[in-house]
């Protein structure tokens, strides 16, 4: 049993610019410092965090663990890049597929109570996560595993992504009533989040090519941010789909409000080329995603995991 008086606070792996570390703050797990190589992202994180962002090479895993055992964190939470995995991407497993083995390399070595993985939905299917899921079980972990839509989660935007929650020594799937109970039945919109505040009924989103839709209405959610932002181009004369023409009263979403979809906090700070910060917005874990499954860990943590983050 975990001792309750030892409330949980955790390490972030592959922090990127700290959607998952806002998350779990703001369900009340403080981050006691983050890791990841992107310094371009490092510099985002560390203006928007009391704790730093720190630049370590987690495909080292012995030099990782070295330097993570500094930190008296009983929670590990990371997301390993995905890019390799992506929907947007070539669907090859190459190099950066092996960060997932790597963070369960460094999660079995480390040996917290609890760890949080997320990725792309696409994961699941990997040989990858094959391995990863293998090397977590031998080291006594019981595992939630769970694709969760974003929009369902308190997040104005269509965004499945892996999560995987292992409890050591416990049973797997010892989550999953805590994770489910909260999901909503409805989608949540871009009007349900932002309110009055956005001064456009439809939007241009940039298709992967012309043959998808590019219009969409904030009575609707989000389909994923990604991280390509683009004016309007004259090429593009219009969708079946759409749910308008084309017209001065259709624009882009700005950076900020791509960053608000995200569910991070209006006054959260960027840095970098206008392309960078699209980048990163697009890489980013929802903000309220995070916070949503953090909670379903406290929920649980009450009631039978012997945890308490009060």
């Amino acid at each position: 049993m975990y001792n309750i008086k030892t409330p949980l606070c955790a390490i972030d792996l592959f922090c990127g610019v700290g959607g998952l570390s806002l998350g779990f703050e703001q369900a009340g797990i403080p981050i006691l410092a983050s890791f990841d190589n992107w310094e371009r992202a490092l510099d985002v994180y560390n203006l928007n965090f009391s704790h730093k962002a720190i630049n370590l090479d987690l495909s080292d895993v012995p030099s990782a663990v070295s330097e993570l055992k500094k930190y008296p964190a009983n929670m590990i939470v990371g997301g390993p890049p995905c890019q390799d995995f992506s929907h947007a991407g070539k669907r090859t497993e190459k190099d950066r597929a092996e960060l997932t083995k790597c963070f369960a390399e460094i999660v079995v070595n480390l040996k917290p109570k609890i760890f949080v993985m997320e990725n792309v939905d696409r994961v699941i299917k990997s040989n990858a996560w094959g391995t990863a899921k293998l090397i977590l079980k031998s080291g006594g972990y019981g595992l939630t595993e769970k694709i969760l839509d974003a929009s369902f989660c308190g997040c104005p935007q269509i965004r499945k992504r892996f999560f995987c929650v292992g409890f050591l020594d416990k049973a797997d799937n010892a989550l999953l009533p805590y994770i489910e109970k909260n999901i909503s039945e409805k989608q949540m919109t871009i009007r349900d989040y932002f309110g009055e505040n956005i001064d456009t009924t439809y939007y241009y989103r940039h298709p992967r090519n012309y043959c998808r839709r590019a219009v969409y209405s904030i009575d609707e959610a989000s389909p994923t941010i990604r991280g390509v932002n683009r004016p309007i181009p004259k090429g593009y004369l219009g969708h079946p789909g759409d749910p308008v023409t084309i017209s001065a009263g259709v624009r882009p979403l700005t950076t900020s409000e791509r960053s608000q979809i995200q569910t991070f906090p209006r006054d959260f700070m960027w840095t970098g080329s206008k392309t960078d910060i699209e980048q990163m917005i697009g890489n980013a874990v929802p903000v309220n995603l995070a916070k949503f499954v953090a909670l379903a860990i406290i929920d649980y943590g009450k009631t039978e995991g012997g945890i308490n983050n009060e």
